[in-house]
């Protein structure tokens, strides 16, 4: 859709940085929208039944707006990222989210972690590794020589 052609050497860097950029507007909704969803209280069966005061109540938050915004953002940066990249790749890089979500519950959220989720964490963060190894390689490992996804007229 661009005018001019892209340098291929830094497509792939470009592509990686802005599924981390979608990853981080995503990983600040999630904890923007639980940080107003705390202030809003815990939602029983009652709330669903009649859900118009509910309703009321969450679109009175302005953190509720802003993470709401923060997911758009997000959006927009992701389909940047899926229109470059193969979603067999950029979707288990988006799996970032799922550790850094679980860091900063516990540090900014004061969540309890317990250790079984830890380790749960670390197996996702070695396989995002391996995922990210395997960035701008073909079926064997070998570098792609495919030139990246290139729009059509």
């Amino acid at each position: 859709m661009s005018g001019g052609e892209p340098d291929n050497r830094l497509v792939p860097t470009a592509s990686f940085a802005i599924v981390l950029v979608a990853e981080a507007f995503a990983v600040s909704g999630q904890l923007t929208l639980k940080t107003a969803m705390d202030r809003v209280g815990i939602i029983g069966l009652d709330d669903l039944s009649s859900p118009m005061p509910l309703l009321e109540l969450m679109v009175g938050k302005r953190l509720f707006w802003a993470g709401l915004l923060l997911f758009g953002i997000s959006a927009v940066f992701w389909m940047v990222a899926l229109s470059r990249l193969p979603l067999s790749l950029a979707y288990p890089l988006g799996g970032v989210q799922h550790v850094v979500i679980v860091v900063l519950s516990w540090l900014l959220l004061e969540e309890t972690v317990p250790l079984l989720r830890w380790l749960g964490v670390c197996v996702v963060g070695a396989g995002l590794v391996v995922v990210g190894l395997s960035f701008g390689s073909d079926e064997n490992g070998e570098p792609d020589k495919k030139p990246p996804v290139q729009p059509s007229a």
